[in-house]
């Protein structure tokens, strides 16, 4: 495996930092003079323009400029209706690109998560409607599952086929077929909710799991539910339908805007075939794909962030130290960040637990790039760093929508049965050296202690007469 980039790449990531440059990111290479970008002087995470009325805020020439320069949002899909094709390990490299500035673009909802489902599990009407516009920036879309659970319903820390989604009366997002069975003039209605979608206030599509079948035949499906489908025509022009409506939610990372979405009897589209297992399939594999994505970004940011810690502490000895400690963490991470794209790039090897591990390790590097930032830019004696703090506000967010690192590592030993009773790894000692049961047999009682001798008998004085006479010898003076 060679991890060297290149001199293509380099000049993709090159081409990439220029272009987030000219919208109000991070500053080009070599340029260290302050600038004012929206009231605020400062390179740090810039948003420089937000749509106005939007639930969010990403900007509407960036995204229209990643997708028609540099073609971002199509990468990773399969060739065709205007896809751009490319490995996962192209798409890391990007990726780490954007984490650098912590873009604030729909570009891992629309290109992540929701597309590869739609080039996997869509029919050919449904791919030729959505993936050209998907790839050309015109439309963006987010992925909608019940609860807070992305991190389960992407397999990265619970199994696809576990009740994620809520069933019967539990909760979640129900589907129910209105109308005769087959019959073309019905449809599917969503009724539930679900919380924390991705930059689902500004989706013009949501791909929605939602739970069907009842008792008898339970499973779960995806559905697409066009947001511009929601208002409808009034007398004083249109209005927001009450089927569908969003509300912002507090987020903890800025540039990952959430959104909370409320279904009533929602018109949706069934994805695909009526196939919770290919569903489930699709989840997995996509999961696996987001993993190394979001790893990557993570190892963007905590590589950014040790650089402006050390702009910032300059030469001192004791602020080197502690950066060099940081820097071999991001070093490593990153190492198994792009370990874990070129697993998934095809290599005939199946590692599903490496990208959690990736995962995993870069979340741990960015929250110690970033605490080591945070405190060396604040103690070093010019002030503070501008908005080194959000890297530290990045992880958290990413944790909470990916799970934290102890439940992703947990989940990748359970896959690769690291503690399962006969396989490599096992804490179980070796067949071969085990002590058959009915060999084993109970120890011989110990023999009793043989009595101690009886003590031998202390015999009496002898009387006065019977002792011999000792002769005290005369003193000096005395008779004889």
């Amino acid at each position: 495996m060679d991890v060297a980039l290149t001199a293509e790449q380099d000049e993709i990531r090159r081409a990439l930092r220029e272009l987030v440059a000219e919208h109000g990111g991070a500053r080009p290479p070599g340029d260290s003079s302050p600038r004012q970008r929206n009231g605020r002087v400062g390179g740090g995470v810039q948003v420089a323009e937000r749509r106005d009325g939007g639930v969010g805020g990403y900007g509407d020439g960036l995204r229209a400029a990643l997708a028609q320069r540099l073609a971002l949002p199509g990468r990773g899909l399969p060739e065709g209706h205007g896809e751009q094709g490319g490995s996962v390990a192209e798409l890391a490299l990007r990726h780490e690109e954007l984490g650098r500035i912590l873009l604030p673009a729909p570009v891992l909802a629309t290109g992540g998560l929701v597309a590869p489902s739609v080039a996997r599990l869509g029919t050919d009407a449904q791919r030729a409607g959505l993936l050209p516009r998907f790839a050309s920036g015109e439309l963006t879309a987010a992925l909608a599952v019940p609860g807070a659970g992305l991190a389960a319903a992407l397999g990265l820390i619970g199994d696809t086929g576990e009740l994620w989604s809520g069933g019967g009366r539990a909760g979640g997002v129900q589907a129910t077929w209105q109308g005769a069975p087959g019959e073309a003039a019905g449809g599917w209605r969503l009724y539930g909710q679900a919380e924390q979608v991705l930059d689902g206030g500004t989706a013009d599509v949501l791909l929605v799991a939602a739970h069907t079948g009842g008792f008898a035949r339970s499973r779960t499906l995806l559905f697409l539910v066009r947001t511009d489908a929601a208002a409808v025509d009034g007398p004083a022009g249109p209005r927001p339908s009450a089927s569908l409506t969003r509300f912002q939610q507090p987020s903890l990372d800025p540039t990952r805007p959430l959104a909370r979405i409320e279904l009533r009897h929602c018109e949706a589209e069934l994805l695909g075939p009526d196939d919770a297992e290919e569903v489930s399939e699709a989840l997995g594999a996509t999961g696996r794909t987001v993993a190394v994505l979001v790893a990557a970004e993570a190892v963007g940011a905590a590589q950014r962030a040790v650089e402006r810690a050390v702009a910032a502490c300059g030469v001192e000895p004791t602020a080197r130290v502690r950066l060099a400690e940081a820097y071999a963490t991001v070093r490593a991470a990153r190492s198994s960040v792009y370990y874990a794209a070129w697993r998934a790039a095809g290599t005939g090897c199946d590692e599903p637990a490496a990208a959690g591990l990736a995962l995993a390790q870069a979340i741990e590097a960015l929250r110690a790039a970033s605490a080591e930032a945070v405190q060396l830019s604040a103690g070093s004696g010019v002030g503070r760093e501008p908005d080194v703090q959000s890297y530290f506000a990045r992880v958290a967010g990413d944790e909470l929508l990916f799970g934290p690192a102890q439940r992703l590592r947990g989940h990748a030993a359970d896959r690769a049965g690291v503690f399962a009773a006969g396989k490599g790894g096992s804490l179980a000692p070796a067949a071969s050296t085990r002590v058959p049961r009915a060999t084993v047999s109970a120890p011989a009682p110990a023999p009793a202690p043989a009595p101690a001798p009886a003590p031998a008998p202390v015999s009496a004085p002898a009387p006065a007469a019977d002792r011999p006479q000792v002769r005290r010898p005369a003193a000096r003076g005395e008779a004889g």
